[in-house]
């Protein structure tokens, strides 16, 4: 059996799809999700094998103008870094062009591989009949080998978009197990399920204050016991964090927990304490420490 093998990097200005549309490529969630951009802060693989194709998806953070803050500048290099080196890269936009979509376009100019354009929710167009003529209008826009059309929330046409992906990916041996789904750590898994329940809950108050770091994950035959400390840039925001009575950690806390069990399949223990760490998204220094490397 010849088997096909290849990364594939999912790219996008941030809030367009990216994450859900590989947590249904893989049947389940393994890059967080919230309706607040720049959710992904990591480059996040996912591996998916179907019969003789092995397809690795490289989620990245949402692509984007804003480039005051260290952190806004750290998404952007780990969105584009290693474009060069890969077999295909899905660039996923909603059915309008904005000026992220050119900024991109000017980032992707020199890149020589393959681009397939992923027109994502298109379940939201009042008309279908608008889809053809948003399909054209993008071609013009930027030359890529293909225009898909999908709605990942919906897993609407996604067999035809494994279809095309596997069109361009070399022939070559299986690089991971055929059961293996990602590259991550659980203490990974873990900070991340953590922070996306921030996002989601606090995203009014704080969309971008918050990070999260695993002090222990201390793994037994029945029972996961796991140390997190949240970090927050002001006492004002600790205080959000924690709630009345400490009802918002209560509540983000067993979120985070229930869906550390699904992941495990285990029993989970978890502690979380919030800790204030000045203008940490903004030092260069800090964002190392918190594992922000590049």
């Amino acid at each position: 059996m010849v088997q096909k093998c290849g990364y594939i990097a999912i790219i996008g200005r941030p809030n367009v799809g990216k994450s859900t549309l590989l947590n249904r490529f893989l049947g389940q969630k393994i890059s967080i999700t919230s309706k607040k951009p720049q959710t992904t802060r990591h480059q996040i693989l996912g591996i998916k094998t179907l019969g003789d194709v092995q397809m690795i998806f490289r989620d990245t953070p949402g692509i984007h103008t804003q480039n005051k803050k260290a952190l806004n500048r750290y998404l952007n290099k780990a969105a584009l870094t290693g474009l060069h080196d890969i077999d295909l890269i899905l660039w996923v936009v909603e059915p309008h062009w904005t000026d992220e979509e050119d900024f991109i376009a000017q980032k992707l100019t020199s890149i020589k591989t393959p681009i397939v354009l992923v027109i994502n929710k298109i379940d939201r167009l009042g008309n279908r009949n608008e889809l053809l003529p948003r399909i054209e209008m993008f071609k013009a826009k930027f030359p890529v080998k293909e225009v898909v059309p999908i709605s990942a929330e919906k897993e609407s046409n996604l067999d035809t978009l494994v279809q095309v992906i596997s069109h361009y990916l070399p022939e070559q041996a299986f690089i991971f197990s055929e059961d293996q789904l990602t590259d991550k750590s659980l203490r990974f898994m873990a900070s991340e399920l953590i922070r996306e329940k921030l996002m989601r809950y606090l995203g009014e108050e704080l969309p971008y204050a918050t990070t999260v770091q695993i002090d222990s994950y201390k793994e037994q035959e029945h029972l996961d016991e796991i140390a997190a400390t949240i970090f927050v840039e002001r006492t004002s925001q600790k205080a959000i964090v924690i709630g009345k009575h400490g009802a918002n950690l209560k509540k983000m806390g067993t979120e985070a927990r229930l869906d550390l069990e699904r992941l495990t399949g285990k029993k989970v223990m978890l502690h979380l304490w919030v800790k204030v760490k000045e203008h940490w998204a903004d030092d260069d220094a800090a964002l190392k420490s918190l594992g922000y490397n590049n």
